[in-house]
């Protein structure tokens, strides 16, 4: 009888069976994971809000500050998938401590940089770490949460605290630049790194897939090829011509890159990024609709920051102060879109954001030196609204048809999208007030509110396809065969 039940024993499906942690521990897992979440928000607006300080510290001009933030991005955007299928591989919770650390060092380093350069550098180093936490830490919420509608509210939290990070970090970096100089803006990491680290290690439950997968190195580099070139060119375009020679062949290398990757996903046993997924509207549109969200969110900051420094002439403190509303906003908003999403599903909660972020941008497309701050921060407040609404529903979209031996790679495809959309916005926006002077910049800027706008009236297509198919499982299930 023994031998017959020993080759049971290697599966180990305890370790993967997440539903057996109770209510409270289930609660708690979710609470540290949250703070990679915080962790890396708190790190997007921190260093928004610090650039006009970091481009006087280390005299750089618009285009490096534009560098600074896109390192980061781009390397997130690059390596979240490969992070999610070494999680899913490795062990969830392993990958994610492995994140913690190499983001405090990069962190450490940013602090110290002596130049733009090794910002930068340093930067994209944050990026690598940046990459195993936030998918991570959301696969191992989804493995611990496998009830739907459970799941749907934690991912409503999960959402507020990039709400929480927008509203602490402006403000907190404000203060720190002004009575501490840029670097310390940096420096914060530090205490949040340490108690993720020692929450992590005393509650969260190791999980992985119950099958190792391949990993896809061809995948991995074609990927990151078409998201660094792609945003590359749109930042160095004003600079370098749209139609000059490095231009064109930037253009050609993403297009062929694009093609190669779709090609070599589409062949291959186990993907990186399965195109199949593409085929089910709930989840391509989830992928489109974090980007587009994600661009009106980081035009808006970086809109936001560069105005109120450079024309209007507040602190970093006052400019931090200013976004209040937005976070705001995102905060409240977030955790009931996500009871929306767990009890009438997410279209409801994706037509609230397009209505609220279409509504904010349009406040601002005849922006001016003097617009009254009663216009601002009713704006700023829109926006904050409509992003908190759309998180949830995009997140749970895109996670909710797949089987949670993926959660790893499907949170990781909509975080890519997501950062993907932050470094576009960026570039975009960065774009548009490049060489512009102060006295201008607010008329430079308009362009980047009604394409703020424009994602808002994208989301109404988004809901419109959200509703899940019956064919969602079928789709979905080839992957983990």
């Amino acid at each position: 009888m023994t031998a017959t039940i020993q080759p049971v024993q290697p599966v180990k499906p305890v370790e993967l069976a997440q539903p057996v942690l109770s209510a409270r521990r289930r609660w708690t897992v979710l609470a540290v994971c949250c703070l990679s979440m915080f962790l890396v928000g708190l790190d997007t607006t921190i260093v928004n809000v610090g650039l006009p300080a970091i481009g006087r510290g280390l005299d750089v001009g618009t285009r490096g500050l534009e560098w600074t933030v896109d390192a980061y991005t781009l390397v997130l955007a690059g390596l979240l998938v490969s992070s999610g299928a070494l999680a899913d591989r490795f062990g969830r919770r392993r990958v994610f401590q492995s994140g913690l650390v190499v983001f405090g060092a990069a962190s450490l380093l940013c602090a110290v940089a002596p130049s733009v350069g090794v910002l930068i550098a340093a930067r994209a180093v944050q990026g690598v770490g940046a990459s195993m936490l936030s998918p991570v830490a959301l696969a191992i919420v989804v493995n611990a949460m496998p009830d739907p509608k459970e799941r749907a509210q934690a991912i409503g939290v999960w959402a507020s605290v990039f709400g929480l990070s927008m509203a602490v970090g402006p403000v907190t970096g404000g203060a720190l630049i002004e009575g501490l100089g840029w670097r310390s803006v940096f420096w914060i990491n530090a205490p949040v790194i340490v108690a993720a680290l020692v929450l992590s290690t005393v509650f969260v439950p190791e999980s992985r897939a119950p099958r190792a997968r391949r990993l896809d190195l061809p995948g991995q580099a074609l990927l990151a090829v078409v998201i660094g070139v792609s945003v590359g060119v749109l930042i160095e375009g004003p600079h370098i011509g749209w139609t000059s020679a490095t231009a064109l062949a930037a253009y050609a290398i993403a297009a062929l890159a694009a093609v190669g990757f779709v090609w070599a996903e589409s062949r291959r046993p186990e993907p990186l990024m399965d195109p199949r997924l593409f085929r089910r509207p709930a989840f391509s549109s989830a992928v489109l609709g974090a980007v587009a969200v994600f661009v009106a969110l980081n035009a808006t900051l970086l809109l936001n920051t560069l105005y109120l420094q450079h024309t209007r002439g507040w602190t970093p403190l006052a400019a931090g102060v200013a976004t209040l509303p937005m976070a705001v906003g995102a905060t409240v908003c977030a955790p009931v879109s996500g009871r929306l999403v767990g009890r009438v599903g997410p279209r409801l909660p994706l037509v609230l954001a397009g209505g609220f972020i279409t509504a904010g941008g349009l406040c601002l497309v005849g922006l001016d030196q003097h617009t009254n701050v009663r216009l601002l921060l009713p704006a700023y407040l829109l926006i904050g609204i409509g992003f908190g609404f759309a998180n949830a529903p995009i997140t749970n979209t895109a996670v909710s048809g797949l089987p949670p031996a993926r959660a790893g790679v499907a949170g990781a495809i909509t975080s890519t999208a997501r950062q993907f959309g932050s470094a576009l916005g960026i570039a975009v926006a960065g774009g548009l007030v490049t060489g512009v002077g102060p006295a201008r910049l607010a008329h430079a800027s308009r362009p980047g509110w009604v394409l703020v706008a424009a994602c808002g009236l994208f989301l109404f297509l988004v809901a419109h396809a959200s509703r899940p198919r019956k064919d969602t499982a079928d789709t979905a299930s080839p992957q983990v065969k």
